[in-house]
């Protein structure tokens, strides 16, 4: 041990320093915008273009309509809700 605890006092936290948050102070509001964009997106997009070919004998032709549109109207109203906080 060449410097004991000498050489570890220049990596103490000095008090008037100001801390930042890793990844800001609102990535709570920015990861719902993505989620919810995320699935309002998806939703979409799977009533208007379905899959072409199912994989599977028991996928379906097309999406269920009502739980598709329901499933992008929370993902609508999550993703605004973020936007309006962050203003």
């Amino acid at each position: 041990m060449v410097g004991g605890i000498h050489t570890f006092r220049k990596f103490r936290v000095r008090p008037h320093l100001e801390l930042v948050m890793f990844l800001g102070e609102d990535i709570l509001a920015w990861l719902v915008i993505a989620l919810g964009g995320a699935m309002f997106a998806g939703n979409i997009a799977a009533l208007i273009r379905p899959p072409k070919q199912r994989r599977d004998t028991n996928d379906l032709t097309k999406a269920p309509v009502f739980r598709s549109v329901v499933m992008a109207t929370i993902g609508a109203i999550a993703m605004v809700w973020a936007l309006v906080s962050l203003l």
